[in-house]
């Protein structure tokens, strides 16, 4: 009797052991909430150095961990063949979808093609491949043409309309730096009174912004204003003109705290605040939704507004609106 029993018992353990195995090697039928494994949300970024790709980052991890999922986050350092590298390698742990912010346009081509290959949909953040280098799922940006075409705008107006102008660029060849450039290229055609009279590459760096304006000023010392393509460009600009002796019109584009602080003590004048906290959160809700078979509605771009911070309006925004809840602490 105890000998048929324990036979019987062990039977049902059999039975349920295969049965449980059965609907393993069936994963799609084992719903996500009984312990399913989920796939990780790849995430390559130029740099950690920039604020802009700091709160993006943070961002991205604020809204997957809301949502349950990992992430697993690489930086390039600025580097292009690290990148390149890194999303190779992200690729090879099998990723359910990567959010990919670019450091140069080499590396978003590259970077995007080998996902492409992988079937490892694309949420490209700031930066984008050039036209026939890959296939994104969506593209998360600044309307950086618009951004810069009504901040020189409203600059060219606050200087009367006519001076010398120097223009300070970012990383040649970015995305944000051919946009930012025509936007301002746009609004000296509407202002004719407004001539250029140096430009110079710095590469989004405040230090390298301070050592050129530096060069520039000792060669044009009537510079009236400067169009710095970032707020760490402005911001060294404005040191440069300041430890000279100067007084200069500066602004930039980002909206970090620290430009908040330079425009709200008179430093720079201007900058137009991006949302990268939240467009790192809305890559993550598209990663979610592509890996969940669920994206077929993401619109192709999704431009985000920018907002002036000048001297009238800097007191009425806080910086965490556009840097998130752990925005004071990047400064």
């Amino acid at each position: 009797m105890t000998s048929r029993k324990t036979v019987r018992i062990g039977c049902a353990v059999i039975a349920a052991g295969l049965a449980a195995l059965s609907l393993a090697a069936c994963g799609q039928n084992v719903p996500a909430s009984s312990g399913g494994a989920k796939k990780v949300i790849g995430v390559s970024v130029a740099d950690q150095k920039s604020l802009f790709y700091v709160a993006e980052v943070a961002g991205i991890k604020d809204e997957a961990k809301k949502k349950g999922y990992d992430v697993d986050i690489t930086s390039a350092n600025n580097d292009s063949s690290a990148q390149i590298k890194q999303v190779n390698d992200l690729l090879t742990k099998q990723i359910g979808a990567l959010i990919f912010t670019s450091q140069d346009s080499t590396a978003a081509a590259a970077g995007v093609r080998a996902a492409n290959q992988a079937q490892v949909p694309v949420i490209a953040v700031d930066q984008r491949p050039e036209s026939g280098q890959g296939k994104l799922s969506t593209y998360i940006a600044t309307d950086s043409v618009k951004a810069a075409h009504d901040l020189c705008t409203w600059m060219f107006k606050q200087i009367g309309g006519q001076g010398e102008l120097a223009i300070l660029h970012g990383v040649l060849g970015s995305t944000a730096e051919i946009q930012r450039t025509q936007g301002c290229q746009n609004a000296l055609r509407e202002n004719p009174g407004v001539k250029v009279v140096a430009e110079d590459t710095a590469n989004w760096d405040e230090t390298k912004a301070f050592k050129a304006t530096q060069n520039i000023l000792t060669a044009h010392p009537n510079v009236k204003a400067v169009f710095g393509e970032s707020d760490a460009m402005s911001l060294g600009a404005s040191k440069a003109a300041k430890e000279s002796g100067k007084t200069i019109f500066s602004v930039g584009i980002d909206g970090f705290p620290t430009m908040f602080d330079g425009v709200a003590s008179g430093l720079t004048q201007a900058t137009m605040a991006q949302q990268p906290y939240r467009m790192g959160q809305m890559a993550v809700d598209n990663a979610i939704a592509l890996m969940e078979g669920k994206g077929s509605d993401i619109p192709q771009e999704q431009y985000q507004d920018t907002v002036l911070i000048n001297k009238d309006t800097v007191t009425q925004h806080k910086v965490e609106e556009f840097y998130g809840p752990d925005a004071q602490s990047f400064k």
